[in-house]
């Protein structure tokens, strides 16, 4: 008896939705069954979103974020400090940051982290458009805000010697244990910079 399987369309999207993280092939059949069953309220929506996201979605030619507009509106809003620029790995970074609601600075987005075994160098990175950046004389700081990964440390060193002959600070996040942590369920990667990066009380 042959199995029944849905029609392309379906199976079209069910493809495209595995595509996207956090989705496996099964997840991504429950979520293109549940818009399917949900058409009025979700699939046309969620059609037209995504349409029109294609049509007015753009990378910013300054900082790198995506906004409908280029620059985009934290780079063109006056009331963020000039100079602070905070680098960031991706977009999801950013975001993440301005949800925190204590940054006023503004940002620079690298699209990744070098990484020689996955062939990304410097130059599959924005790096020399943040040289250009820090080197405007309004910037006095650059956070270096990557993930505590080993690809990201290896990044940051190197855009630590990158930006080393501008006269401005060069920062980092703190790393260590988070708030609210304990330390018996903390790794030792984990405890090992909390040590390093203890501070006076």
């Amino acid at each position: 008896m042959a199995k029944a399987s849905a029609g392309p369309e379906i199976e079209r999207l069910i493809q495209l939705l595995a595509r996207l993280p956090g989705l496996g092939p099964r997840s991504a059949r429950r979520a293109a069954l549940h818009l399917v069953k949900k058409r009025e309220q979700l699939l046309a929506p969620l059609a037209d979103a995504m349409r029109l996201a294609a049509d007015r979605v753009v990378v910013c030619s300054a900082c790198g974020n995506i906004d409908t507009s280029d620059p985009c509106a934290i780079c063109v809003d006056s009331s963020r400090d000039p100079s602070i620029l905070i680098v960031v790995e991706d977009v999801s970074d950013l975001w993440a940051l301005e949800r925190s609601n204590v940054v006023n600075a503004r940002y620079h987005v690298l699209g990744g982290v070098l990484s020689p075994l996955d062939g990304i160098g410097p130059d599959e990175l924005n790096i020399a458009k943040l040289v250009e950046r820090a080197a405007d004389p309004v910037v006095r700081e650059v956070v270096i805000a990557l993930n505590a990964t080993v690809d990201g440390q290896t990044t940051a060193h190197f855009l630590t010697e990158a930006l080393a002959h501008l006269p401005l600070a060069i920062t980092r996040l703190a790393h260590g244990v988070p708030v609210g942590g304990e330390l018996d369920y903390l790794d030792e990667g984990t405890l090992t910079a909390a040590l390093r990066s203890r501070t006076a009380l």
